[in-house]
């Protein structure tokens, strides 16, 4: 046995979060993918099952009121509140991420354009987004300045602060680069862009459910993420959008619907916005993976994130260790930070022919996905995720890579 193997025994039988995988539908398989998809939760389906028989089969329209569905997004919405550090009546689930995205940046430059007129600068008429972002949020930040009239600036985000100007009505961030696992100085980005007049939009889908993320300590105005992650909601399961407060007032949606009105049953044709967190609601709730989601946020009662962000830090650096020791030098080159202050919870390796070893790793039983054109990308969910996992993980790339 080797001395790696034996000391990931040692700390998977110390790990005081590793009865968590029993919550799980797990196999034999190291899944290191859930960066991408998180693992289901054990006692979802019969949840889920309720939910289609019961309350849709048996009380039918009654279950809007009689099982709760009309207040689904706001309250899980409170169910995820506490990972991401903010109070209550701040967050409500819906829609997708992107569909959200849009949301969050058209109300904080119109937010941005009332609060500042036009300064020495000129007026706020400039969209700064994030140059390494996914490729979605930065289509949906081209529309929403096409339709604001504002023109779109790419900009790294350790440059944003220097980018800033009077004219800049909004910045879209990512916490975690989706690529390389690089963490994002969220306090200080936020600070920058506020101190400049601005509005910070983070996306959170790469943090949510993997660090402590502090909306509310850092005075972060708006954020929105997905919950299929580290969150493990399921596939497709509905995003969730942040509204710090006290800009629940001046949250300008530009997708107004009778889900967000005050009087959603009086069918008027004038809009006037709920109070609070309902202003983000559009549409009739998808209540299927809606449910489907509170159930499996249940999975974290007990659980301090502060924990998760522990394990997670000890999890990649004992993988990058075991990568170290099995992979021959300079076969594959970790593009994630070393440094634990800018590090999400997965790991990426640059290594040739990056599709074909992940395609192998796969058969053999290590599940972790393959971005073009050269990075592996593997992620660790400390709720389900252990030692033995990185080990065996990083075993199984050095023989891969011993074959192609």
């Amino acid at each position: 046995m080797s001395e790696l193997l034996s000391r990931a025994e040692a700390l998977d039988a110390a790990d005081e979060l590793g009865a968590l995988r029993d919550r799980f539908v797990l196999d034999e398989v190291v899944y290191l993918d859930g960066n991408s998809l998180g693992a289901l939760p054990a006692h979802v389906p019969d949840r889920v099952a309720d939910v289609v028989r019961r309350q849709w089969g048996e009380l039918r329209i009654r279950s809007w009121d009689e099982s709760g569905w009309w207040t689904a997004p706001e309250r899980i919405g409170d169910r995820i509140a506490p990972l991401v550090g903010a109070a209550p009546g701040q967050i409500v689930v819906g829609d997708s991420t992107s569909v959200n995205v849009f949301k969050a940046l058209v109300a904080a430059v119109r937010m941005a354009r009332e609060a500042g007129g036009a300064p020495a600068g000129g007026p706020r008429e400039e969209i700064l987004v994030d140059a390494t972002t996914f490729p979605t949020d930065g289509y949906i930040a081209a529309s929403a300045a096409r339709m604001t009239g504002c023109t779109l600036r790419p900009v790294a985000p350790g440059d944003v602060p220097a980018a800033l100007s009077g004219r800049t009505a909004a910045v879209l961030l990512n916490h975690v680069d989706y690529r390389t696992g690089r963490l994002h100085d969220l306090p200080y980005l936020t600070a920058a862009v506020h101190a400049a007049g601005a509005y910070a939009v983070w996306d959170l889908c790469h943090s949510a459910g993997a660090l402590p993320v502090g909306l509310d300590e850092h005075g972060v105005g708006l954020a929105v993420g997905c919950t299929y992650k580290y969150l493990n909601g399921g596939p497709g399961s509905p995003a969730f959008l942040y509204v710090r407060r006290d800009l629940q007032d001046r949250f300008d949606s530009p997708l107004p619907g009778w889900n967000s009105h005050a009087e959603p049953f009086g069918m008027r044709p004038e809009y006037e916005p709920a109070r609070g967190a309902l202003r983000g609601r559009v549409g009739t709730p998808d209540i299927l993976s809606l449910l489907a989601l509170e159930a499996s946020l249940e999975v974290w009662d007990g659980v301090p994130i502060e924990a998760v962000r522990a394990k997670s830090l000890t999890l990649t650096d004992f993988f990058l260790e075991c990568v170290a020791a099995y992979v021959p030098a300079g076969r594959v080159e970790s593009v994630t930070p070393a440094a634990h202050g800018q590090r999400g919870s997965q790991v990426a390796l640059r290594c040739a022919d990056a599709g074909t070893v992940m395609k192998r790793l796969i058969e053999r039983g290590v599940v972790g996905d393959f971005r073009h054109p050269d990075v592996l990308r593997f992620g660790f969910t400390p709720l389900y995720v252990g030692f033995g996992d990185a080990e065996r993980a990083a075993r199984v790339l050095a023989a891969v890579l011993g074959e192609v």
